[in-house]
């Protein structure tokens, strides 16, 4: 076996015993962002990659490698970003990226209206609404939970979606 071939190995090694650990640290310092996370993750091997025949292994593999992937978190925080000054011109066509006020109560009202509809449905339909929508199981598996076909369990949620439009359509107190 070649030497490239032993390092391309051992390369492989490396990132599935320790790939998700990393991600995962990551993922949690770039507050979610999963592409972010990706990157660095990508760039914390590479490093790696390139320090490996540094290691003196004072340390465990792992515990090394998040350090380095720790580092490049803070390399790219602290990295300086291309600043541009916003002239009013631009700063007036730009959309303001959350809702206003008045929308997000609104929403938050319409959801409140549709919780209190939903709480009002008969049992079954009741069931089958929450079941479906809010714990998020399939249709056959709600089937399997009431012990009947998921043709019967569609025509319940037809049913459901008939009153709760009958209900929605009412005028609010």
């Amino acid at each position: 076996m070649s030497e490239a071939a032993i390092d391309r190995a051992a390369a492989e090694r490396l990132v599935e015993s320790s790939y998700r650990q990393i991600y995962a640290a990551l993922f949690r310092m770039c507050g979610g962002d999963a592409e972010l996370a990706a990157d660095l993750t990508q760039e914390t091997y590479r490093k790696a990659w390139e320090a490996l025949p540094r290691f003196e292994g004072r340390a465990q593999l792992t515990t090394w490698l998040y350090r380095i992937a720790y580092n490049t978190f803070l390399h790219h925080v602290r990295r300086p970003r291309l600043m541009q000054e916003l002239s009013d011109e631009t700063a007036a066509t730009l959309a303001d990226p959350d809702p206003d006020v008045a929308t997000t109560y609104a929403a938050a009202d319409e959801a409140e209206r549709l919780r209190r509809a939903v709480l009002k449905l008969p049992d079954d339909l009741r069931f089958t609404v929450s079941a479906h929508f809010w714990s998020e199981l399939p249709v056959s598996e709600v089937a399997k939970l009431e012990h009947i076909t998921p043709v019967a369990i569609r025509k319940r949620l037809k049913r459901a979606f008939a009153a709760l439009r009958l209900a929605l359509e009412e005028p609010t107190s």
